[in-house]
């Protein structure tokens, strides 16, 4: 008798389950992750559920992807000598047994076996929709993540987009819909950005040659001058370079803030160098 309440129970659930919406599942989703977190209790069994359902949802190739990125991510504080990490200050500076200040920085590890099974359900994802940025640039985030200061694979993935772009110009979307006009230059520029914000050499160089190769992708939009500018200003010290991009990009936007601020910043430099 146990065993037949409790076949008749697993029934029951598994008809309440396909009678449910993706949506429907997707909203419960959301309410278990604002209580428990993308890997706490009960998670997974929900998200068997909806694959069960629905197998091709992109809301559930992500949520797999957010828990194992989850469970494969452990955070700790790290002595570094530096003074900032990935764009980061440091968590908190003490004094080392000679008196001078030692910098510690927060730093997430990821157990390699758990990040693969992560980026598996992106890859799925990217599989069913090749034309929904959404899935690769949650690739690409988890990537910048597990790399660090050696971004040698997420640039390769956003090398590739910029490759499809530049020769079919795809219809992108994200999460289902149209990609607005501009979109795509917006989504570089922030993979721009957050190269230049690791600030590692490999990252620099990165950031450059991607920067160089959108501003011949997009050469009436002045921030990829920009990116080149700084490059030259903050990576290479080279002043004269930077200055010189800084100029071409306010040729074509005479109301380029950044290039305008980063000139009076040369200026000044310069002026300051010349006093005896």
């Amino acid at each position: 008798m146990k065993k037949i309440i409790i076949s008749i129970i697993a029934l029951a659930v598994a008809i309440a389950a396909a009678g449910q919406t993706g949506d429907e599942f997707n909203e419960k989703y959301q309410r278990l992750v604002s209580r428990l977190g993308y890997d706490g209790v009960g998670i997974e069994t929900h998200l068997d559920k909806w694959e069960a359902a629905f197998p091709k949802d992109g809301r559930l190739l992500e949520a797999r992807c957010n828990y194992y990125l989850t469970k494969s991510t452990a955070t700790q504080v790290v002595r570094r000598d530096q003074q900032k990490f990935l764009g980061n200050k440091p968590l908190f500076t003490l004094p080392d047994s000679l008196g001078n200040q030692v910098n510690y920085f927060e730093e997430s590890f990821f157990d390699d076996e758990l990040f693969g099974q992560a980026l598996s359900w992106l890859d799925k994802a990217i599989e069913y929709y090749p034309l929904d940025l959404a899935y690769r640039a949650d690739k690409i985030n988890c990537l910048l993540a597990y790399e660090k200061e050696w971004p040698e694979m997420a640039v390769a993935e956003i090398e590739k987009l910029v490759t499809r772009e530049k020769q079919s110009h795809p219809a992108w979307e994200v999460n289902g819909k149209p990609l607005e006009e501009g979109g795509f230059s917006d989504l570089m520029l922030g993979y721009c950005a957050q190269l230049y914000k690791i600030g590692s050499p490999e990252a620099y160089n990165s950031f450059f040659a991607l920067s160089s190769r959108l501003q011949k992708l997009y050469p009436k939009d002045s921030n990829y001058l920009d990116n080149i500018g700084s490059y030259w200003l903050v990576a290479q010290g080279n002043d004269k370079k930077a200055m010189r991009y800084y100029k071409k990009a306010l040729k074509i936007n005479p109301d380029d803030a950044v290039a305008k601020a980063n000139i009076r910043v040369i200026e000044r430099r310069k002026a300051k160098g010349s006093r005896p």
